[in-house]
């Protein structure tokens, strides 16, 4: 404790200064609370210790989510390749056959289909727990060529015509039809991405981009609330931009021979 006239420290148990000879026994009660709020002070973590420790719960939050991912059994991923693949292809084909065979129609109404049922197929699928980009990119791959293969299987059987494009024109055309079903998968799973990152913060350190950036600013000019506060709006704005050129290629591709 410190006496209140001199500010020298005084033991505990005096009640006399030893420095200036005050007396100090009215200050006892309040020189005894001010010791106390003193000590609880600096006992008490700043705030940049407290956003240390939550960036550390994210990443350990982070690695158990990715380890409970890799830990996903064969039911488990089986199970999301029925309902998030093959229940769009088999709609997709369903969609194919009611608008080219059962009622004859304008095939404007099957492409408009085709950009908006994949997408959110592939929102919920990453809407709910954390995937891998790639192997699921590779699943939207069979689910474009497949729908597409699909479609010309069920047209000849109708009018007896080759299930294979004959030219360059028609194998141009079968992949942009293609290009315009994947990139609506694309498309929904940047969107539910999007969506699930915004309630999970990511770590910075985990981000080489905003490492990078950090690097060229200076890292006195970023305080860490900053730096996750930019990670999070990198995460969000990227993914809506390359959500909105994936969304453009879709309907490009799937409308161009309409418009």
């Amino acid at each position: 404790m410190q006496c209140p006239y001199c500010l020298s420290e005084v033991a505990e148990e005096a009640f006399v200064c030893k420095v200036c000879t005050r007396d100090l026994y009215l200050f006892k009660p309040m020189m005894a609370k001010v010791a106390e709020l003193e000590k609880q002070l600096e006992e008490m973590p700043n705030q940049q210790a407290y956003e240390e420790r939550i960036t550390k719960l994210e990443g350990l939050l982070q690695e158990s989510e990715t380890a409970a991912l890799s830990r996903r059994g064969f039911r488990e991923i089986f199970f999301d390749t029925v309902i998030f693949i093959f229940i769009p292809l088999l709609l997709l084909l369903a969609a194919h056959a009611l608008i080219t065979v059962v009622f004859d129609t304008k095939m404007v109404y099957l492409r408009i289909i085709s950009i908006c049922l994949p997408l959110p197929f592939g929102y919920f699928l990453f809407k709910r727990v954390h995937h891998h980009i790639f192997p699921w990119f590779l699943a939207i791959l069979f689910l474009a060529i497949a729908s597409v293969i699909g479609m010309s299987g069920i047209t000849s059987l109708v009018d007896k015509s080759p299930i294979w494009p004959q030219n360059l024109f028609e194998w141009r055309e079968s992949l942009a039809y293609s290009a315009s079903i994947a990139f609506s998968f694309l498309t929904g799973m940047l969107i539910g991405k999007i969506t699930y990152t915004s309630k999970k913060s990511k770590s910075a350190a985990e981000n080489p981009w905003v490492m990078a950036v950090v690097a060229a600013l200076g890292e006195d000019k970023l305080s860490p609330a900053a730096l996750k506060h930019l990670v999070k709006n990198l995460h969000k704005y990227a993914g809506m931009a390359f959500a909105a050129v994936s969304t453009s290629v879709s309907v490009y591709t799937g409308l161009k021979d309409f418009l």
